[in-house]
C-alpha cells in the first residue's frame, strides 16, 4: 500500500476530462480499489502515477489514505504508452485526447505513425487520421461538445470542411438531422455534383430535325444548274432563225419581271432537273 498523499499525477496523462466519478467513488467506498495504480519512483522520493488516473482521483474523493500500487521502472516514453494503452483498451479516451496522445508522441519523443500504430496495436491510417483531427479549431472543438459529437468518423468528416463557418454549418445539420458519417459523405458528394455540373443548355446541343439537309440540297442545286448552263449552248430565237449567241432579255423587260429562280426537281432517272427561264435541263 502506497500513502495517496506521495503520489503525483503524471503531466503527460492522455485524459484531460475524467468524466463522472460518482459510480466509481461509490464502488471504492464499498470494495476498496480491486485493481492496483501503476507508479514509478521520482528522484525527490515521490511516485508519479503512470496508469490509473480516474482510481486514483476517485479515491481522493473516497476519502482513502492509502491506495494499492505497483512501482515500474520505465522511461517517460514509456510511461505514456502504457497511460495510452490502457486507456485505448478502455475506451476511455474521447477522440481529441486520443489524438494529443499520439501526438506527444510523435513530436515529444520523435515516433512515426508507424511506430505508434505499433506501439498502441492501431492501423498506421488509423493513427494518421486520428492526428488530423488536432487541425479542427479550438472553436469547432467546443460546437463539437455542446451538439455531443464524439464519433471519430463524424469529426474527421468536419475536419474535410475547408472553412470554419463550413465545419460550424455542418455541426448544426448533424444535430438537427442526426446524419451518419454514410449521409454527411452522400450529401457532400451530391452538392460537388450540383456545383460542378453544367446547365442543360450548354450540356445538350440542340438537334436537328430528321430529313435531308438542306444546305446540302441547295449546294447540289447549284451545281447542277451552272453545269447545265455550261451544256445548253446558243439558243434559238423565236422567229425559227438560230441566233449567235444566247438571248438578253431588255432592261425594261428585266425590270418589270425578277428573273426566275431555279428550281431543282428529282428525275426518275438521272438524278436532279432544272428548270431554269422556262426551260429544263436535265
Amino acid at each position: 500500500m502506497f500513502r495517496i498523499t506521495a503520489i503525483t499525477a503524471n503531466p503527460d496523462q492522455p485524459r484531460s476530462t475524467l468524466g463522472d466519478l460518482s459510480e466509481l467513488m461509490a464502488s471504492i467506498q464499498r470494495h476498496g480499489v480491486l485493481e492496483p495504480l501503476l507508479v514509478r519512483r521520482r528522484a525527490d522520493g515521490l511516485y508519479q502515477l503512470v496508469a490509473g488516473e480516474r482510481r486514483f482521483h476517485a479515491a481522493m474523493q473516497a476519502g482513502l489514505s492509502e491506495v494499492p500500487c505497483i512501482e515500474v521502472a520505465v522511461s517517460d516514453e514509456q510511461a505514456l504508452e502504457i497511460a495510452l494503452v490502457e486507456n485505448l483498451q478502455r475506451q476511455d479516451l474521447s477522440a481529441f485526447e486520443e489524438a494529443e496522445g499520439f501526438h506527444t508522441l510523435v513530436t515529444k519523443y520523435n515516433y512515426t505513425h508507424d511506430k505508434v500504430a505499433a506501439t498502441v496495436g492501431r492501423s498506421r491510417v488509423t493513427v494518421t487520421e486520428t492526428l488530423r483531427l488536432l487541425e479542427l479549431p479550438e472553436a469547432v472543438r467546443e460546437a463539437c461538445r455542446h451538439a455531443d459529437i464524439s464519433a471519430k468518423g463524424i469529426l474527421l468528416e468536419i475536419a474535410k470542411a475547408r472553412t470554419i463557418p463550413a465545419m460550424l454549418r455542418l455541426i448544426q445539420e448533424i444535430e438537427a438531422h442526426q446524419l451518419d458519417r454514410d449521409a454527411i459523405r452522400d450529401r457532400r458528394a451530391s452538392s460537388h455534383t450540383q456545383a460542378t455540373t453544367p446547365p442543360t443548355s450548354r450540356r445538350r446541343r440542340r438537334q436537328q430535325p430528321p430529313g435531308r439537309d438542306p444546305t446540302r440540297f441547295d449546294s447540289a442545286a447549284r451545281t447542277a444548274s451552272s453545269a447545265c448552263r455550261c451544256r445548253s449552248g446558243p439558243s434559238s430565237s423565236p422567229s425559227g432563225q438560230r441566233s449567235s449567241g444566247p438571248s438578253r432579255p431588255s432592261s425594261t423587260s428585266s425590270a418589270a419581271a425578277p428573273r426566275p429562280r431555279s428550281t431543282p426537281e428529282r428525275g426518275p432517272q438521272y438524278g436532279s432537273r432544272v428548270t431554269l427561264h422556262g426551260r429544263r435541263f436535265t
